[in-house]
């Protein structure tokens, strides 16, 4: 660990710090329908959309409605991309005429754009045309990430609004993201990538004869479009294989950072904007602390870990102090290579600028950990706060057992509904893990998959289910998972981490929504100090702990001892 490295890490933080007031400010003002400088300009086009589509904005939903528009929004942009994957070679923009995609594939690739994983179990580049790549996967970018702040600002009505019975309308929620958040950031950043060397064009591929003579086949495409709404809504699915990690994607130091600060943004800014509707700021700044502190902790492991190297390398006369570099780009090193595996998995991005697989093992295990905590360290855009607000409710429950009292949060007391409904979502995620981990552990369709023996084989198989659950989409890229096995059960594994999950979500925000503001006492736990965030941050440990210690004792943590002994297998 250099003090180089330590002050990048330090800079990044403090620029997303930067975004958090003035980002979640205009959102509370987005979603609160106040008057926006953008308004003379997008006011028109919402109307316009909401006369096609048949929708009253002024008629606000029961949470049921709510839940039903969004899922029934969700299946139809699902099979919508499917169906383009399999037509993909009758339609134009295909000017490397590649085939239709396999039904299975179709399915994991529909089932992850669709749920904001955006995993990818084939080679991008040579597998979707420019017309899928636009029109299916960068469409669902933007509507996906849409729909996680859409959920996450319908659980805040469910505490900022008393004696009602509806949230808000999904349909005004999902348009004015797109139309007010999503859109304007991409537009004013997609020229900044391309000004650093990021292409843009739907140019045939480019035919280039190599040093030794032999032709050379060089990819291109309306790349940066996709690459800043990728991260900004911590979407993650890249156009080339090596995801972030490629030069056309990412091809500087200037916007390897630009796409990290884009990926926390969101979702950072969100803690602010629920500070703003609850009429309480220091409840989202308590909700953000909680966020930084597991952050920070994740980070230094992962940079301490890479840092140290293998000691096996001094057997082969490298000094293991130089660090880990395997699967690093060196315009990156090892500071942003650890920072950006943290970031990506304490959200639900998935981008990578470096091969986890490659990582040593305590190195690999945080983005395992950051995932399989519940996606609340930051987490995806929406999904993060409405994650950590799930812990949040746990939290208060347990103090109110401790003072020997109904528990409170914001002044909604917090009974059994709420509760059962949050551990029933996050034991959907956890169980979805494991569920799918033990049977690909135990079946051949399953063991043909990862590329390595013993612990590091289960770390890889681990690591794919946790990212599907935990709507990553990232990988160890250490296992062979373009099979119908894996498309089919990651694919399950998504689903059910995403949409299992939202619905007791937003049970609690209806339950919520219809309850009386009850006034702070002497007994009342406080919510917004020190002693909060720490009581949050501990549930979280202790949940994800006991869940799945076990299953990290006998990937990671086993592989790290076999590292430091010296053993392979």
């Amino acid at each position: 660990m250099t003090t180089n490295g330590i002050f990048q890490i330090l800079l990044f933080f403090a620029l997303v710090l930067a975004c958090v007031k003035p980002l979640g400010i205009y959102m509370a003002r987005v979603f609160e329908r106040e008057r926006t400088f953008l308004d003379p300009i997008l006011v028109p086009v919402e109307r316009l959309i909401y006369r096609l589509g048949g929708v009253h904005p002024d008629r606000e939903q029961h949470w049921t409605t709510y839940t039903a528009a969004m899922l029934l929004f969700n299946v139809a942009g699902l099979l919508v991309l499917y169906f383009i994957q399999r037509v993909q070679h009758l339609l134009p923009l295909n000017p490397q005429a590649l085939p239709a995609i396999s039904e299975d594939s179709s399915f994991n690739t529909a089932v992850s754009f669709t749920s904001n994983t955006n995993w990818q179990s084939y080679v991008p580049e040579s597998t979707m045309s420019y017309l899928t790549q636009m029109a299916g996967l960068t469409f669902h970018n933007f509507v996906s990430a849409a729909t996680g702040i859409a959920l996450a600002i319908a659980l805040v009505r469910g505490f900022a609004r008393a004696e009602t019975k509806t949230i808000g309308n999904f349909w005004v929620d999902l348009v004015r993201c797109t139309l007010w958040i999503l859109l304007p950031i991409c537009v004013l950043l997609t020229p900044v990538l391309v000004w650093q060397g990021v292409p843009q064009n739907l140019n045939p591929y480019t035919t280039a004869k190599t040093v030794e003579g032999a032709d050379q086949t060089i990819a291109q495409g309306p790349v940066a479009s996709q690459e800043i709404i990728k991260e900004l809504g911590t979407n993650g699915g890249g156009f080339f294989n090596a995801n972030s990690a490629h030069p056309y994607e990412n091809p500087t130091p200037l916007t390897d950072l630009l796409e990290m600060v884009s990926i926390f943004a969101i979702s950072a800014a969100l803690t602010y904007t629920f500070g703003r509707m609850v009429r309480d700021q220091r409840q989202g700044w308590a909700l953000f602390a909680a966020m930084a502190v597991l952050f920070f902790a994740g980070v230094s492991v992962a940079y301490w870990a890479e840092a140290s190297g293998n000691p096996a390398f001094a057997k082969l006369g490298i000094d293991p102090a130089g660090g880990n570099m395997e699967g690093k780009e060196v315009r990156f090193g090892l500071a942003n290579s650890a920072l950006w595996a943290t970031v990506t998995t304490d959200t639900s991005c998935g981008a990578v600028n470096s091969m986890h697989d490659s990582f040593t093992p305590l190195g690999g295990m945080i983005p395992m950990i950051n995932m399989q905590l519940g996606e609340v360290v930051f987490g995806g855009v929406g999904s993060g706060l409405y994650g950590m607000l799930l812990f949040a409710v746990l939290s208060v429950f347990i103090a109110g057992l401790m003072v020997g009292r109904t528990p409170e949060y914001l002044g909604k007391k917090i009974e059994a509904k709420e509760v059962t409904m949050a551990v029933l979502a996050i034991l959907v995620v956890e169980g979805s893990i494991l569920g799918f981990t033990a049977l690909a552990s135990v079946t051949p369709a399953g063991l043909a998959g990862p590329l390595n023996k013993g612990p590091h084989g289960f770390s890889e198989i681990l690591y794919a289910y946790s990212e599907g659950a935990g709507n990553n989409g990232s990988a160890f890229a250490g296992i062979s998972a373009n099979t119908v096995f894996y498309n089919l059960t990651i694919g399950l594994d998504m689903l059910f981490g995403r949409f299992l999950m939202i619905i007791p979500t937003i049970a609690i925000a209806g339950s919520l929504v219809k309850k009386k503001l009850v006034p702070a006492s002497s007994g009342t736990f406080p919510t917004t100090g020190a002693l909060f965030v720490a009581l949050v941050v501990g549930v979280i440990l202790i949940v994800g702990g006991l869940t799945f210690f076990p299953a990290l004792a006998l990937g990671p943590i086993v592989d790290h001892l076999y590292m430091v002994t010296g053993k392979t297998l």
